[in-house]
């Protein structure tokens, strides 16, 4: 589990490459704050950066994503 997610892209690509197991990220309360402050400001599209932060974090190599953006994530992507 690599913690906190966004802050540690690298290590998550590290690894994916090392190792044969899964690895997993989590998206911490922070980062999450963080794009709901600004979202709530009007500075940012917060549904469309919420996903490129999943998206971010799944490119980097995270075979699981542990996230509160979970349900949101789920709604926009089931829609």
């Amino acid at each position: 589990m690599v913690k906190p997610a966004l802050a540690y892209l690298d290590v998550v690509a590290s690894l994916r490459a090392e190792f044969d197991a899964p690895v997993a990220a989590y998206h911490v309360s922070g980062e999450y704050a963080m794009v709901k402050a600004a979202a709530q400001l009007g500075w940012i599209d917060g549904p469309a950066v919420a996903l490129e932060h999943l998206t971010a974090i799944k490119r980097a190599g995270a075979d699981l994503i542990l996230t509160y953006f979970a349900r949101e994530a789920a709604e926009i992507l089931d829609g």
